[in-house]
């Protein structure tokens, strides 16, 4: 009687610690205390099945035998062993003298480490077999009943909380994942809601959107070059909402704000206990690009080493958690932007060719905005529309004279420059014409010359356009593009024709 209310006792007080412990470790020390109490071991241990390998990974072990030949990392094989037996069965199995009798496969390890019985109990959730309950004693001999019906409550006790601690963690990386998930979210909506920077009919323009809506039902990899402020990410988003993943992720990775230590975990995720403040497992942004599109923005600004290892995740499409030991794969569509020159970091050595052609699938550039100067007119009217309603003002046109202000800048900047002009000058605009002050300008003036096309033919189509611009396309007459660019009307139109300009709406110059 007195062993039968020890039993129970123990029994209660696995209830009470399976009640109250989260932490695995601490879950499983209290619960291998209590079993001690009713019958002694030597080994104790949890494992589970994992339908991958077809076999039993342990979860939670503990020994007290000087010689360990079944480590924690070892997989015991479904198939002949007496896991597997048990895990088939759902019912439990006792070896009551090891060294007369070795029935299964691990049985002879179990005997090098100087174990005497071994005992196998199923961890049952609902009829489902989740895992095996295992222990052994040095002492061979058949257990007691009431000891094997003691394990078996504590066996259905134990397989239930592993399935609330698995479904909490499930819970809980679902929770991080949706969370970081939608702070990427909030990072692209803040810039797809300026999605003015693909406004533009020039030809040279229009040629790239023309590329970008060929490849985006690819799965093919795009390389977007061009210089800052052109709009690549944005352009890179555009590829996205035309493809066929449209309704999965968009994760975007800025790699030049990457901190040094930590771009590998960030690219491809870490595991618990990995490096120092790793409190957690973190999946990396290949992870939750998964299913859509992972844009790589200053491609260029990635460190050598870690070069190689996104190497090997574009080949293998397989990602390796930093301390992970299991590779994961992925399923991702991959861009990469850029406004370095890669060949030439190729060149210095700090950019690998391998890398570089893998990246360079479809390469798209994007133009500066001083070689489209007839698209400014309509990116600043899109500018001026968009902020005149955030910052509620007045504003509805810009004065003629400002605009043909803005179509002779030369624009370092890009549309980033174009859109920040636009939005002081709202600011500091209280009238339904926007004026544009030389001054918010001015800052740049000494840069024009630096950042002009280098080519002679370059720099002729740009006057040439930044004229027609500023005379709305009209090539005769007083003020007319010929007469500002000392040409004859014949002249003007065959340089036109032989540089391919057209004008944004399509339709022929005025006369």
């Amino acid at each position: 009687m007195e062993r039968i209310e020890r039993n129970y006792r123990a029994l209660l007080n696995v209830a009470i610690v399976l009640n109250s412990q989260r932490d695995t470790s601490s879950l499983w020390q209290a619960i291998i205390e209590q079993i001690e109490q009713v019958m002694p071991w030597a080994r104790a241990s949890v494992t589970l099945y994992d339908r991958k390998s077809d076999g039993f990974q342990f979860y939670v072990v503990t020994t007290h035998l000087a010689r360990v030949v079944v480590q924690g990392d070892t997989v015991i094989p479904r198939v002949g062993s007496g896991m597997g037996w048990v895990y088939d069965h759902k019912t439990l199995h006792v070896r009551p003298d090891l060294n007369q009798e070795q029935v299964f496969l691990e049985d002879r390890w179990y005997v090098e480490e100087g174990l005497g019985r071994m005992i196998n109990l199923p961890l049952l959730v609902r009829g489902k077999c989740v895992g095996v309950l295992n222990l052994g004693s040095v002492d061979a001999g058949d257990p007691d009943p009431d000891a094997i019906e003691f394990l078996s409550q504590v066996a259905m006790q134990i397989a239930y909380a592993i399935d609330h601690v698995q479904a909490y963690e499930e819970i809980n990386l679902l929770r991080q994942h949706l969370a970081r998930e939608n702070v990427y979210l909030v990072e692209e909506l803040k810039l797809t809601k300026h999605f003015g920077a693909m406004v533009g009919r020039s030809q040279v323009f229009q040629h790239v959107l023309e590329l970008a809506r060929e490849v985006a039902p690819t799965t093919a990899t795009v390389l977007i070059t061009g210089e800052t402020g052109t709009g690549k990410e944005l352009l890179a988003q555009a590829i996205h909402d035309w493809s066929l993943r449209a309704k999965k992720p968009f994760i975007r990775v800025n790699c030049a704000a990457l901190p040094a230590g930590l771009v590998e975990s960030e690219l491809f995720g870490h595991e618990k206990g990995a490096f120092t403040g790793a409190d957690t497992r973190r999946e990396g942004r290949f992870e939750l690009a998964h299913g859509g599109t992972l844009l790589l923005d200053e491609i260029g600004e990635i460190p050598l080493e870690t070069q190689a290892k996104l190497l090997r995740v574009i080949q293998d499409g397989m990602v390796d958690r930093v301390g992970g030991k299991q590779s994961i794969p992925v399923d991702i569509r991959l861009m990469a932007s850029t406004n370095a020159d890669l060949p030439s970091a190729i060149e210095q050595g700090r950019f690998r060719a391998d890398l570089f052609y893998r990246l360079h699938v479809f390469p798209i550039t994007i133009p500066p905005l001083r070689a489209r100067p007839e698209d400014i007119p309509e990116l600043a009217q899109h500018f001026l529309e968009h902020y005149a309603i955030k910052l509620k003002r007045p504003c509805e046109l810009i004065e003629p004279d400002s605009l043909q202000r803005l179509i002779r800048y030369s624009w370092p900047g890009n549309i980033r420059e174009l859109e920040n002009v636009i939005e002081r000058a709202v600011i500091l605009s209280h009238q339904k014409v926007l004026r544009i002050d030389e001054r918010l300008l001015i800052l740049h003036n000494t840069t024009q010359e630096s950042k002009a096309p280098a080519g002679l033919v370059d720099f002729e189509r740009q006057h040439i356009l930044q004229t027609l611009a500023s005379s709305n396309w009209q090539i005769e007459g007083e003020n007319g593009a010929a007469e500002q660019l000392g040409l004859a009307p014949s002249t003007l139109r065959s340089r036109i024709k032989k540089l391919g300009l057209q004008r944004p709406n399509g339709s022929s110059p005025r006369k």
